[in-house]
């Protein structure tokens, strides 16, 4: 591991006052992050301009950025703004991204500033956290307690239907075996990284 940390090269360009919590592997992080190509400074991507100016959200260390940029944000906090240098091996590699314009072996350059970092989705300590009568299993309204605690806690007004498409969404997708409750098994799809 420490060798391929050594390849990101970070750099601090804002870090505030009050650093917590540190993003780890597993967690969800909302950020917008603009990359640029080392060669020429060519910018290839910007989060601002795609999905309606949207941050981006993710679950980090788990693959679904490339592997620098799940290396380059870990111990980062929400409102820290950093530029980070990636090598192709941990980018593109040889192949390059011909849909993302970057061609191979480039070495990538991004501006990254976090906005939120939130439990992940799947780990234990959320599980736990929901599972009020820990019987190792989330009940629909175990689970719709825990959706009105998290939505109190962003303060954002939200219809009340949305709570209810949530909690029908979270169930379509989780109770595999239709008994009404999600088990630990059902609810950790990310068990297997932590084999």
């Amino acid at each position: 591991g420490e060798a391929a940390a050594a390849e990101v090269k970070i750099e601090v360009l804002h870090l505030p006052e009050v650093c917590s919590p540190k993003s780890k592997k597993g967690d969800l992080l909302n950020a917008h992050y603009d990359g640029f190509l080392a060669s020429d400074g060519s910018k290839f991507y910007c989060s601002r301009t795609q999905n309606e100016g949207h941050p981006k959200w993710f679950v980090l260390g788990v693959g679904q950025v490339i592997k620098g940029l799940d290396i380059a944000m870990m111990n980062m906090c929400p409102g820290e703004k950093r530029k980070v240098i990636i090598p192709p091996s941990l980018a593109y590699g040889q192949q390059g991204y011909a849909q993302g314009k970057i061609p191979p072996n480039a070495t990538l350059i991004f501006e990254i500033e976090l906005y939120a970092v939130n439990k992940g989705p799947r780990s234990v300590e959320a599980f736990n956290q929901i599972d009020k009568d820990s019987d190792k299993k989330l009940s629909e309204l175990e689970i719709s307690q825990y959706l009105k605690e998290e939505f109190a806690r962003d303060g954002k007004k939200r219809h009340p239907s949305v709570h209810d498409e949530i909690l029908a969404d979270i169930f379509k997708k989780n109770d595999h075996d239709g008994d009404g409750f999600i088990s630990a098994k059902e609810y950790n799809v990310y068990q297997h990284d932590e084999l």
